[in-house]
């Protein structure tokens, strides 16, 4: 049914149990999957009084985000390894991680996204908003969410 899962992770220990749950699942599906990172964007600084001045050049951060993905990617696929299920990685720098998630889906031919959720309810799901939740609301793809 499934041939090619997209599996955002951030390298927290609930996207760990994720990436474990999707590879299993796709395993049992005979799909392949695709792991995803998001790389947060060079934060602009903001300048003013009692402003913190960072010494981190927009270059080393990218280089810092690069291998920090690198090292998130490399960890999923280990799993996917280790069970024997074809996997590749991709990885985009992005402000928006949920529309990352879903060019990611597009880019990669992927039919299924495989997701966590943090569960987070009433008035903090609503003010922390969730990145499952708006590729839930904006993605066309099918999203299983895990938790």
């Amino acid at each position: 049914m499934f041939k090619n899962i997209l599996v955002p992770t951030d390298g927290s220990t609930l996207s760990d149990s994720t990436v474990a749950r999707a590879v299993s699942f796709a395993s049992e599906a005979g799909a392949r999957v695709t792991f995803f990172y998001a790389q947060p964007d060079f934060p602009m600084p903001i300048y003013g009084e009692g402003a913190l001045i960072d010494p981190t050049t927009p270059e080393q951060f990218s280089r810092a985000a690069a291998l920090e993905a690198e090292r998130i990617l490399a960890k999923a696929r280990a799993v996917a390894d280790a069970a024997g299920v074809s996997s590749s990685v991709d990885t985009q720098v992005s402000e928006v991680p949920y529309e990352a998630i879903i060019e990611a889906v597009e880019r990669n031919q992927c039919d299924l996204i495989f997701m966590a959720s943090h569960g987070r309810r009433g008035l903090s799901g609503l003010l922390l908003g969730s990145e499952t939740q708006k590729v839930l609301t904006h993605s066309k793809t099918p999203v299983l969410v895990y938790r």
